[in-house]
């Protein structure tokens, strides 16, 4: 057998690996940064009240966003809604 001469061509395009994105940036980021940005601020039993109307997504999509990291960050928070607010706050120890 004689080794191979020729190589096949690529069939997808290459970059280098420093230019590749590392991270995960879904739709919701903004808003669960924001809300566990002011989390860290308020103390236990004082909720935050994020307006509905300023959601890109629906409130089902932002919650569960918010719960997965939630928990990813072993926080304790809940939630709740209304017609107007969803309301997120750090539960007390």
């Amino acid at each position: 057998m004689s080794p191979r001469t020729s190589k096949a061509s690529l069939n997808f395009t290459t970059m280098a690996q420093v230019d590749v994105p590392q991270g995960r940036n879904g739709k919701h980021k903004e808003i669960v940064t924001r809300i566990l940005s002011d989390l860290g601020q308020v103390p236990a039993g004082t909720a935050i009240k994020v307006p509905l109307a300023d959601l890109a997504q629906s409130k089902e999509k932002v919650r569960s966003a918010l719960n997965r990291a939630i928990h990813k960050g072993r926080r304790d928070v809940a939630t709740a809604s209304d017609a107007t607010f969803l309301y997120v706050w750090n539960k007390a120890k």
